[in-house]
């Protein structure tokens, strides 16, 4: 029989505070279960047990706490042999270790507003404004450059028909040119199977989905021309972090108030990329596909990109390494976070190249010094920063301006009155739950 005691609130944390210390890796549900058997003349329900630890900080990680007590954070590799040359000289790549990675310090001395390096896109995954654009032909359909219609520049796709139509435009034979390394197997004309793949990911506004389809086309593209295209692809590919979703949701289940994940959309997106890109459905499908893929991947190749579990990973690797506007940059997914960032990623070249980046020097970064970029929006407060940080698993943030703000908020709720605090404390999580309720956390 369920309890029928109602322990305080103190009660409650010192009896989760013990079983914590007992069983320090064990999630909310397993250590609810644990309370009820231990105090089975209490009443207390799980959604009670996991706000109790989430106030006391008894989570397994606790909300941006150390990344060595989480389940799983991103991991990365650095690329050997990388010739950083080809963009700058004024930076090195440097391995901070296991839990930060990668990433990019000064080798000289950088001076506020100097432009440290520019950057083409290795795959463009535009921003659903500009992917409109191309879909409707007044974007270029590789550089995503918005066009002018009265350049007589412009090329439509040339496998387009009024039978089997693509709205692929150009806006120079150069960019047509380009476009080989993915297009092919995103035209609707030469391979229909695409189509649906990308208005799944157009209906969700997921961006990750979208960049997958387009580095799956690129990788599978550049095995049909030699075994040294694939190898340098495959090589960067590989080397963007990653986490992969099923570790994430692990994560938040363990972390948060238990964020909701549609499984159901993870497995449409990966019956899609196989439809799209390896078994079509459709006969006639499958025989446009064959046109285009003559050669097999490597097996090893074949199974991280088709396999479900290694998409549910590619997927987690796109949201990371993702450029706000969309695209993967090679020498940019180096850049690491900072809630008070140094350098600034801007599209500068609107009328040439709009998926181009340029890296531009916020401050004077010294020679030695890491150069780093904000993963969130740097005017939200520190818990909010903190707790979208700790949603991708990168921990929490300890950069001089959290440690500023998180020792204000101590001496700020040292000074609060014991009634003001709780107050507080409603409040907030009166807020979470609204928020999860608008779904909008």
């Amino acid at each position: 029989m369920p309890g029928t005691t109602v322990p305080t609130e103190d009660e409650l944390k010192e009896a989760l505070s013990t079983l914590r210390a007992e069983n320090p890796t064990l999630g909310i549900p397993k250590l609810h279960a644990l309370l009820s058997s231990t105090h089975p003349d209490w009443s207390v329900s799980e959604k009670r047990t996991r706000k109790v630890v989430q106030s006391a900080g008894l989570t397994v990680a606790p909300p941006g706490g150390s990344s060595a007590s989480r389940t799983a954070y991103p991991k990365s590799s650095v690329i050997k042999d990388l010739d950083i040359a080809k963009w700058t000289t004024k930076v090195e790549v440097r391995n901070f270790g296991k839990e930060k990675g990668k990433g990019l310090v000064a080798k000289e001395e950088i001076g506020e507003g100097d432009v440290i390096w520019k950057e083409d896109p290795w795959v463009i995954g535009p921003e659903w404004e500009i992917y409109d654009l191309q879909r409707n032909g007044r974007a270029c359909a590789f550089c995503t450059t918005p066009l002018n219609i009265d350049s007589r520049l412009i090329v439509n796709c040339p496998d387009s028909t009024s039978a089997s139509f693509c709205p692929g435009r150009f806006c120079s034979r150069l960019c047509l040119q380009r476009s080989a390394v993915v297009h092919p197997l995103l035209c609707p004309s030469k391979n229909p199977a695409s189509a649906p793949l990308l208005a799944f990911a157009r209906s969700y506004q997921w961006m990750a989905l979208q960049a997958l389809a387009h580095c799956t086309a690129k990788i599978l593209l550049a095995n049909q021309q030699d075994e040294k295209v694939l190898e340098n692809d495959w090589k960067l590919f590989s080397s963007f972090a990653e986490l992969g979703m099923e570790d994430r949701m692990r994560d938040l289940r363990e972390t948060s108030a238990g964020e909701e994940f549609d499984k159901a959309a993870w497995k449409k997106a990966h019956q899609l990329i196989v439809h799209a890109f390896k078994e079509p459905p459709l006969e006639a499908n499958k025989k446009k596909l064959a046109k285009i893929l003559k050669k097999p991947l490597p097996d090893d190749i074949d199974t991280k990109l088709f396999d479900y579990d290694a998409t549910l990973h590619n997927l987690g690797r796109m949201s990371l390494n993702l450029e706000s506007h969309g695209g993967l940059y090679t020498l940019h997914s180096h850049l690491n976070h900072s809630c008070a960032p140094n350098v600034s990623v801007r599209h500068l070249d609107q009328r040439s190249a709009l998926a181009r980046i340029t890296v531009i020097a916020r401050q004077t970064i010294l020679p030695g010094q890491e150069l780093t970029i904000s993963y969130v929006n740097p005017e939200l407060p520190l818990p909010a920063r903190r707790r979208r940080l700790g949603d991708w698993g990168f921990g929490k943030c300890t950069c001089e301006r959290c440690l500023k703000e998180e020792k204000e908020l101590q001496e700020k709720e040292g000074e609060m009155t014991e009634k003001e605090r709780e107050e507080k404390r409603q409040e907030d999580e009166l807020a979470k739950e609204l928020k999860e309720g608008l779904g909008v956390v």
